[in-house]
């Protein structure tokens, strides 16, 4: 499958640093959470909070993330969201982190988030796998080819 992306810059904050001045590891979850709901945006499509209203909701199945160099406070990093696979139910993002210095860029981390479409009972009390909505997955694909 043809990969395309989507990117987003974000400046980092000092509470998210801890002593030493770098960014502490919990919030590359964060941010991967942030580049997924702006390439949500970009395609058009307003997600988290209102997708169980309207039946659905694309929970994390797996979130990982290597680290190769700090971040700090001030850094302005790129995001660079990468469509790695998008499946019947399952849909994988590679995040690419860099920390951009005018022309120069410094890789910091590199992350990969695993979604997966569910549906709930009534009660609200189980989860079951489903194929995506035929509008989300044509929209996610329009990126991809």
């Amino acid at each position: 499958m043809p990969t395309s992306e989507h990117r987003t810059q974000r400046r980092i904050e000092f509470h998210e640093t801890d002593m030493a001045g770098i960014v502490h590891f919990s919030w590359f979850n964060r941010y991967m959470e942030e580049a997924e709901h702006d390439f949500y945006r970009s395609i058009g499509f307003d997600l988290p909070l209102q997708s169980f209203e309207i039946g659905w909701g694309l929970p994390r199945v797996h979130a990982e993330c290597d680290y190769h160099n700090p971040a700090r406070f001030e850094d302005l990093l790129d995001l660079r969201l990468v469509v790695e696979e998008l499946r019947e139910r399952v849909v994988t993002y590679r995040i690419e982190f860099s920390r951009l210095d005018g022309e120069h860029r410094t890789p910091i981390a590199t992350g990969r988030l695993v979604v997966c479409c569910v549906t709930r009972n009534p009660e609200g009390t189980e989860l079951k796998a489903t194929a995506f909505p035929r509008g989300f997955r044509e929209r996610v694909r329009a990126v991809v080819e």
